[in-house]
């Protein structure tokens, strides 16, 4: 990663849709270079891919919530089963598995309340390994939809009795 790269994915991010050519127009750099960049993040595993961000309110799911979940016993299976039950309800937005009090943290856009409830006691709480669950209603949701890049780390020196490596 260097500073053209950097600059690739600020452009990218504010708009995932322009072109090749101009992304490279506003990098100032030629489209054939820009589309060799792109391509090299991409497989890199930089550039994990191009979403549409939608408006959950116009689609139907105006309520979101966020589930904080505990399970018993917390052992590899429990954990990865229930993981891949919730990750693929329709309901989810996102899955955290967390270290702490929660195992879980779920977050979930819904119709409205009764479908939040139904939600939580049809898929979430009847689940075998549920220990705890809480719920708590999401009031606003700000999402960022960009990353700032951190340069890259300088490599860190060891020190053994006062000398430098």
């Amino acid at each position: 990663m260097d500073e053209l790269d950097t600059a690739i994915l600020v452009e990218l991010q504010r708009d995932g849709r322009q072109t090749n050519r101009e992304l490279a127009e506003r990098i100032g750099i030629a489209p054939s270079t820009c589309l060799e960049r792109v391509r090299s993040l991409r497989a890199n595993g930089v550039i994990e891919g191009f979403h549409a961000e939608v408006n959950l309110d116009a689609v139907g799911r105006p309520v979101q919530a966020l589930i904080h979940v505990r399970l018993h016993p917390k052992i590899r299976e429990a954990v990865e089963g229930f993981r891949d039950h919730v990750a693929t309800l329709p309901e989810t937005l996102a899955v955290f598995v967390v270290s702490g009090g929660d195992d879980f943290i779920i977050q979930v856009g819904v119709r409205d309340a009764g479908h939040l409830r139904d939600f939580v006691l049809d898929h979430i709480a009847r689940h075998r390994n549920i220990a705890d669950v809480r719920t708590s209603l999401v009031y606003d949701h700000l999402r960022k939809t960009s990353v700032e890049v951190l340069p890259p780390q300088a490599p860190t020196r060891r020190r053994t009795a006062g000398k430098v490596k």
